[in-house]
């Protein structure tokens, strides 16, 4: 398995309630197949991906990236398996605000490991780009803005994907042209892992994680 969860637990507190994101959650996941998740709003999703990345630390349980351990690590060795493994499409702070749309991608390009397959130009057009290469995100309609953050995914090279919601703003054709990507690049071996809302993007993944209540059903 490239990317596994085990027995995670996360706990929220607002005032005197404690909110139940994760109760022992076990999931993983390997090379080459696309990964839906899906379950209503506030269910956990989110928080699973955030505790998968290393953003976030689970109050109790174990992820592991190729089989190293991302939990209970310092933040700089969580930050370097991110940095050699993952890309990442989160909710929100995925692009800079102040570098445009082909500056976000180049130091996306500038942090990976591997040598460079893509040139930037060319990840900007993957994802329907092409046209606002100069563009600052605050300039970009929020479906842009989901694209400007899926291709610095993409211009890092990584073995896994960790996407929220990476189709949720954008047209029926671009809809279509990003899931046949995503399937291209599980069919390279990468891992794609998406959160969804989206019943096609779920249809097309070889195989779909639901959650409710913070749990796996």
């Amino acid at each position: 398995m490239v990317l596994e969860a085990q027995e995670l637990y996360r706990f929220f507190h607002s005032g005197d309630e404690e909110i139940k994101a994760l109760r022992g959650v076990n999931v993983a996941f390997k090379a080459g197949e696309l990964v839906g998740l899906m379950g209503p709003s506030g269910s956990g999703k989110s928080t699973l991906l955030h505790c998968l990345a290393g953003l976030d630390e689970p109050d109790g349980g174990m992820v592991k990236v190729f089989n190293e351990p991302m939990t209970r690590r310092p933040e700089r060795q969580r930050a370097d398996l991110r940095a050699r493994y993952l890309g990442l499409m989160l909710q929100k702070n995925n692009v800079f605000d102040h570098l445009t749309v082909l500056q976000n991608i180049r130091f996306a390009q500038s942090k990976r490991s591997r040598a460079e397959i893509d040139l930037d130009e060319d990840i900007a057009e993957r994802v329907g780009l092409a046209q606002r290469n100069d563009f600052l995100p605050p300039q970009l309609s929020g479906g842009e803005r989901a694209r400007a953050a899926l291709a610095m995914a993409i211009a890092a090279d990584p073995e896994i994907f960790l996407l929220d919601e990476p189709i949720g703003q954008v047209d029926m054709d671009t809809e279509k042209h990003l899931t046949w990507m995503f399937k291209r690049l599980c069919e390279s071996g990468r891992c794609v892992i998406v959160a969804t809302h989206n019943p096609s993007l779920a249809a097309a993944c070889d195989r779909v994680i639901t959650m409710r209540d913070g749990k796996v059903s």
